[in-house]
């Protein structure tokens, strides 16, 4: 019996650095490492050890046997990747390379070599890699920031909740949150509470792990109406993020217009068409949980510019999407291109995960079916306009899109338009940022200009890679802030830590450090067990604020 690696892979290739036979590949320092959807197990060299199923952070790794269903998949995905490149090849930066080591830092520092003060703005992914690779290979005093009172980032307001495994890699983070080096101090803001030069003033470093909290936009006619909206403030609204009010997405129309196909586009969509009950045993934010039980939403229509065989999404996404319960999946075959783009591709091909899916083409005159769900992939089409409709109601909303496609302009009602193209990076006071691509400048990590500074993640590379990625991305940071520290290229801060506590709680008198997060955590867990869901969120900043305040000790 061997193991598979399926759809919550997260590509951090921690199963690589266990696995004693190095038959997981592309690996670190392979060409195609962090090119390829997801990591893949060897069927021929696997020894049935388990050692990456104990190991993976997302429980992606289960033995092939004990699949079933459309998991079965995996099976024959992973051993297609060997079929098309049976030899993984060694990048060619990296001669040297041992795929199945951990990551270590090879430099030898100096004997008077002091352990850095590091502060790190952000508590997502890219802010916890980066912590990780200080605290086990240095000893490094840690200061872990985030503008809101509690820690995740996007695993816990970007992952949708559907996909629990995927959130299991923020237990991997949260036993850092307790490490004796390590100092919460979360609810704390850049630019509203202290400045970035206050902050490099009371440590040796300061890694920027702020991610890319805006979105990109259409600039099309009427995209500023009432009801068309970013996906990511969708998310952010279904996760429970303070920053969105409960409020804030109307569900009364029965069709919804979404532009995109990437992950996040079938994310919302799936959401959206999900039998309610089925996210009842989630984490998805209570208001969220109401909203959709008495929505009247019963068709989602995804956009894609390009055709079929380049939708954006992954395979693994995708493939789930096609399996969803009680949903009657179309492809709108207006587009001539569209059947022979499906009906050619090749295995590897995500277009061929539609083959088996009915294809017509859509009337969006007709309203949709009452008592059907239905999700409508459209490609070869993008919004030319939206229109605003405000009769009979409170606030104008979105009343109709107008899409262009091979035969011209085509209208489809709809009461909301997500668009789902992407993040985008925002400024940080008091940094440089680059607007042409959303991003802070740097080299390998080094802020430009800003001695002791550095950034990782979607700040530093731009929207791009999953969760897994940013750990290559935070390991080469790591490595440039370890260098500037050995060859003293840091100034030593002017105060001292317990100075810059002393700051950051006379600027904010409701600052959230491990004990107060450990707290929120217990609350959220005890609310959740009284309707049998792992949590119940809190939404607001005063009540997570409040929550934090409730004092216990601390697990052992």
């Amino acid at each position: 019996m061997t193991y598979a690696i399926s759809q919550n892979c997260c590509n951090d290739a921690t199963c690589v650095s266990v696995c004693p036979v190095n038959c997981i590949h592309p690996a670190p320092g392979e060409r195609d490492f962090g090119s390829t959807e997801m990591l893949y197990i060897d069927p021929a060299a696997c020894i049935d050890c388990g050692a990456c199923a104990d190991a993976c952070p997302v429980d992606a790794v289960f033995p092939v046997e004990s699949l079933t269903g459309p998991q079965r998949t995996y099976a024959r995905i992973n051993a297609d990747y060997y079929a098309k490149a049976p030899t993984p090849q060694p990048a060619a930066d990296s001669p040297n390379f041992h795929s199945w080591s951990e990551p270590a830092f090879t430099r030898t520092l100096p004997a008077d070599f002091t352990a850095p003060r590091v502060a790190i703005v952000g508590t997502g992914p890219a802010g916890m890699y980066a912590a990780e690779d200080l605290l086990l290979h240095t000893a490094a005093e840690v200061t872990l920031l985030d503008r809101l009172p509690v820690a995740g980032g996007l695993v816990r307001y970007g992952v949708a909740p559907d996909h629990p495994a995927t959130k299991k890699i923020g237990e991997t983070f949260a036993r850092f949150h307790q490490h004796p080096r390590v100092r919460m101090m979360l609810g704390v803001e850049v630019g509203e509470h202290l400045t970035a030069q206050e902050l490099a003033a009371h440590h040796d470093a300061v890694v920027y792990a702020v991610g890319a909290p805006g979105d990109r936009r259409l600039d099309i006619p009427g995209e500023e109406v009432t009801g068309s909206i970013s996906a990511t403030s969708f998310v952010a609204w279904y996760n429970a993020h303070p920053d969105i009010p409960a409020d804030a997405i109307d569900l009364s129309a029965p069709r919804v217009v979404v532009v995109g196909t990437g992950n996040v586009a079938l994310d919302v969509a799936r959401i959206l068409l999900t039998d309610p009950e089925e996210l009842a045993g989630t984490d998805i934010a209570d208001h969220a949980l109401e909203a959709l039980r008495t929505s009247a939403v019963r068709e989602v229509v995804l956009l894609g510019r390009r055709g079929p065989e380049d939708a954006a999404c992954t395979r693994p996404e995708l493939l789930a999407l096609t399996h969803l319960p009680g949903v009657h999946l179309v492809v709108d075959d207006h587009d001539p291109r569209i059947g022979p783009a499906i009906e050619e591709a090749g295995p590897e091909d995500k277009a061929t995960l539609l083959r088996g899916i009915d294809r017509e083409q859509v009337d969006y005159a007709q309203p949709p079916h009452a008592d059907r769900r239905r999700l409508v992939f459209r490609f070869h089409s993008a919004p030319a306009e939206v229109r605003a409709d405000g009769e009979g109601r409170a606030a104008p909303g979105v009343a109709g899109v107008r899409v262009t496609g091979s035969a011209g302009h085509v209208d489809i009602g709809a009461g909301m338009l997500l668009r789902a193209i992407g993040y985008r990076g925002a400024p940080v006071p008091g940094l440089p940022f680059d607007e042409s691509d959303g991003t802070v400048p740097h080299e390998k990590g080094r802020v430009a200009g800003w001695p002791g500074t550095y950034v990782v993640g979607w700040i530093k590379r731009g929207p791009s890679g999953g969760i897994g990625a940013n750990r290559a991305c935070a390991a080469e940071t790591v490595a440039t802030l370890l260098d500037d520290a050995a060859s003293g290229a840091l100034a030593r801060p002017a105060y001292s830590a317990k100075a810059f506590r002393r700051l950051v709680r006379r600027r904010n008198r409701h600052v959230v450090d491990a004990r107060g997060l450990a707290a929120i955590d217990r609350a959220e867990q005890a609310r959740g067990s009284r309707s049998g869901r792992p949590r119940s969120k809190f939404a607001t900043v005063p009540d997570l604020v409040a929550a934090s305040k409730t004092r216990l000790p601390l697990p052992r």
